[in-house]
């Protein structure tokens, strides 16, 4: 089974499988959110976190190959009173726009192997404007011992050198590890190892 049908099948479900609300990382960032502006949903699925930019003011494109996913995070939006851009697209080969966004949010990404994820990031530093804001979570390698989601694959895990070095150079950055217990949604519960991320392009 590829990716495409892996995913259109785990977003058939009648519930959604992260959970509706936001990711808690995401949220948290909330004081270091513009009051207006665009922002990017990267791999958004079923649409939780960007219909949560949405309702802080932003105009949201939410971007994810899957269809049912989409179809789904319209439905979130409706039930929530806010519009969401929605573009069917393979993250890894969408045509990044330049500096086009003041936002972007990449929240557990990680089907994206080593060479894809260069795509994906290199995309994102690209449409991102001058100032704007860069939001990231993952899970580190950490992460294969508890096995409550995520990637079996080491090589589609993020580390701190590896954020550090794609993004040297850049402002303000916060990176943090963290273990912790997730409750958001059936596919994401229980102990987990995450990397938080938050910068502002130059």
């Amino acid at each position: 089974m590829g990716e495409f049908e892996r995913w259109e099948g785990r977003y058939s479900a009648p519930d959604y499988i992260f959970g509706e609300a936001p990711n808690y990382f995401l949220a948290a960032c909330k004081p270091l959110l513009p009051p207006s502006g665009r922002a990017l949903a990267v791999a958004d699925g079923e649409g939780r976190n960007g219909v949560w930019l949405a309702e802080q003011g932003l105009n949201v494109l939410s971007l994810d190959f899957s269809p049912n996913g989409q179809a789904k995070a319209q439905k979130l939006a409706a039930r929530r009173g806010v519009k969401l851009n929605a573009e069917q697209a393979d993250v890894h080969t969408w045509a990044y726009p330049d500096s086009a966004f003041d936002v972007i949010a990449e929240i557990f990404t990680q089907f994206s192997d080593p060479g894809q994820r260069r795509q994906k990031w290199d995309g994102m530093k690209r449409s991102l404007k001058s100032g704007g804001l860069m939001i990231i979570q993952g899970y580190t390698p950490k992460q294969l011992d508890y096995g409550t989601g995520g990637p079996k694959e080491l090589d589609h895990l993020y580390t701190r050198a590896m954020i550090e070095r794609e993004f040297a150079g850049w402002k303000d950055v916060s990176i943090a590890e963290e273990e912790l217990e997730m409750h958001e949604g059936p596919a994401h519960s229980g102990m987990s190892a995450v990397i938080n991320f938050v910068a502002r392009k130059p």
